[in-house]
């Protein structure tokens, strides 16, 4: 039955980390695709921007030029010229620089070589018209570097005027087909929001139908479990009760049982005839038997003396078919008197031939202590039926206070969260794009917060940690999230890197101790600091949890059976014994509490 449970728990909780998955990537890899898709076209309209702002550049540089080359005809001082002419310089090398960037790429300036073909085709248009304003630039700037007092060339001004209009004309188309383009890229990335945000309205709509309301089914199972756990619980605690009434009978059947267990140390097979067929290593030892020695007399093993012999042989023929069960005197082969209960058990093997099973006990010093045993047997017993109860009862309880919890979370945290989601999604006009944009970060968060509540409806339950990646990262989650909920400086130190996995009823046993310990700290203790360390050797696996709070009387609490503390303290004691493990509780009132487990690997 434990088996089909775990196997169970395991089911459910991988279920539940798969659904937490898909809903958390579906989610994440939304959000991944609209930032890129978003800061691709922030980053196309940035390099947009930086080629309208040259390409207007150029008009005005292509103005400033022609009103230097003018400046420099109606000068005739030598060193206004100079000055003028270095601004001519100036001017020109920037403005074909940025003219041939424009078409080219340039990465100081920020300009990509991705040219439309329109405009590509209104630069091959103004390239003629750049080219008679270069050269005739380029004559007046070598003109005045050669002869700075010679008049500059009319006929090289002249073209420069000429030409100018047409390549400011020719520049506003293309700054216009730069804007152009630049405004069908910002309509283009209207649309994109819109498709992000539709697409993004499907994953929540999804997420809602295929991995909420598959998880609160899974979880209103787990709670149908754990109604069923508490009427077999009910049930236990009365039959506990009923315990009581039975003892007398209880005691006789487990003197027979252990009488039973006794009787089958020593064995043997023997013929009809009396001769051994097979005689297990204790008989063999306690009456120095050599296995060797087959088709021996079986009443010669067991006895020197012809008299116990001859009883014993009698016994046999007698009993062979229909079985005997008694005591008998026998002696060993240094003459030491035995007493044997002793069982002879009639049985057809698989070749069909009859044989006699011979079951015994030792019983010469059992009898002298026999009276003493059953008085201590039945002390023990009376004890253990007490203890039982206020176990019973206490699990009764523990479960109604986490069946409560968990059904109030889910009503009231899960379910309001998941109707309000409802209503939200029902309410979405998609004709009003602003208002869709405020309901979709508030259906984000409210996704995010029914997220948290499951994980917090579930986070007592066999968390997936332990199932799927040990004790670990089981323990380390707890500490996290119980110091989240609580406030508390909660630590978890794993000094000596264990990594192991271990049984799986071993790991749940160290992980309940645990956390046990950590609440108690927590509800008991007043502690506001909590240290978990856990450190391993070949041998030894010890974890061990310190606090600070107020410490208690360990003397005190042991004489408690039915107080909270005192039934943590023996649920943490039961546990450790079912995994053959050690547990030590240090603590002084108005100090701090240190508890160690030690858990053999």
């Amino acid at each position: 039955m434990t088996t089909k449970s775990n196997s169970l728990d395991k089911r459910t909780y991988t279920k539940l980390s798969r659904l937490y998955i898909i809903a958390l990537s579906a989610i994440a890899l939304s959000v991944i695709i609209s930032q890129f898709l978003i800061r691709k076209h922030l980053n196309d309209q940035q390099s947009d921007s930086t080629v309208i702002n040259i390409a207007g550049r150029q008009r005005m540089l292509s103005q400033k030029l022609t009103k230097e080359v003018v400046l420099l005809s109606t000068t005739n001082n030598v060193e206004n010229r100079a000055v003028l002419k270095e601004k001519l310089k100036n001017t020109f090398l920037l403005w074909e620089t940025s003219h041939k960037s424009l078409q080219k790429g340039n990465d100081n300036l920020g300009l990509p070589n991705e040219n439309s073909v329109i405009i590509k085709n209104l630069f091959i248009k103004l390239n003629p018209v750049f080219e008679i304003i270069k050269e005739a630039s380029l004559d007046i700037i070598k003109e005045i570097e050669e002869s700075p007092k010679v008049p500059i060339n009319s006929i090289d001004i002249e073209k420069i005027k000429e030409n100018e209009g047409v390549f400011l004309l020719l520049m506003d188309q293309i700054v216009n087909q730069y804007d152009f383009e630049a405004e069908k890229k910002v309509s283009w990335l209207r649309r994109l929001e819109l498709l992000l945000m539709a697409l993004t309205l499907l994953v929540l709509l999804g997420e809602l139908f295929f991995v909420f309301w598959p998880t609160a089914k899974t979880v209103k199972n787990s709670i149908s479990q754990l109604l069923q756990a508490e009427q077999k619980a009910k049930k236990m605690a009365f039959d506990a009760d009923e315990l009581s009434a039975t003892k007398e009978k209880s005691i006789k059947e487990l003197s027979a049982l252990t009488r039973a267990m006794d009787e089958t140390l020593l064995f043997a097979r023997i013929n009809s005839n009396g001769t051994i067929v097979q005689m297990g290593n204790k008989f063999s030892r306690l009456f120095k038997f050599n296995k060797l020695n087959t088709n021996t007399n079986f009443s010669e093993v067991i006895s020197i003396h012809e008299k116990e012999q001859f009883i014993i042989d009698d016994l046999i023929l007698k009993h062979k078919k229909t079985g005997w069960q008694g005591e008998l005197k026998a002696s060993t082969t240094s003459n030491d008197g035995v007493w044997l209960e002793m069982s002879i058990i009639p049985f057809n093997t698989n070749k069909n031939s009859k044989e006699l099973l011979i079951i015994a006990s030792d019983i010469t010093k059992k009898k002298e202590a026999q009276l003493e045993i059953e008085r201590l047997t039945q002390d023990s017993f009376e004890e253990k039926i007490n203890q039982q109860k206020i176990i019973s009862s206490k699990i009764i309880e523990n479960q109604e206070n986490e069946q409560n919890r968990i059904a109030k979370d889910v009503h009231d945290g899960i379910g309001q969260m998941l109707t309000g989601l409802k209503y939200n999604l029902e309410s979405i006009n998609l004709n009003d794009i602003d208002k869709v944009t405020i309901k979709i970060e508030q259906l984000k968060d409210q996704a995010a917060n029914i997220i948290k509540g499951v994980r917090a409806a579930t986070f007592n339950l066999t968390p997936p940690e332990l199932t799927d990646h040990g004790i670990v990262p089981a323990i380390s989650k707890l500490t996290h999230e119980l110091s989240k909920l609580t406030g508390k400086n909660i630590l978890f130190y794993n000094e000596t890197n264990f990594n192991q996995r271990l049984d799986s009823l071993v790991e749940i046993n160290i992980y309940r101790i645990t956390q046990e310990a950590i609440n108690n700290a927590i509800k008991y203790a007043n502690s506001t600091h909590i240290i978990v360390t856990i450190t391993y050797t070949e041998k030894i696996l010890s974890i061990v949890i310190d606090d600070n709070g107020k410490g208690f009387d360990i003397n005190k609490i042991k004489g408690e059976k039915n107080g909270e503390g005192g039934m943590g303290l023996t649920f943490m004691r039961e546990r450790i014994k079912y995994i053959n493990g050690r547990l030590f509780i240090n603590s002084v009132p108005n100090k701090n509490t240190r508890i160690t487990l030690n858990v053999p690997l």
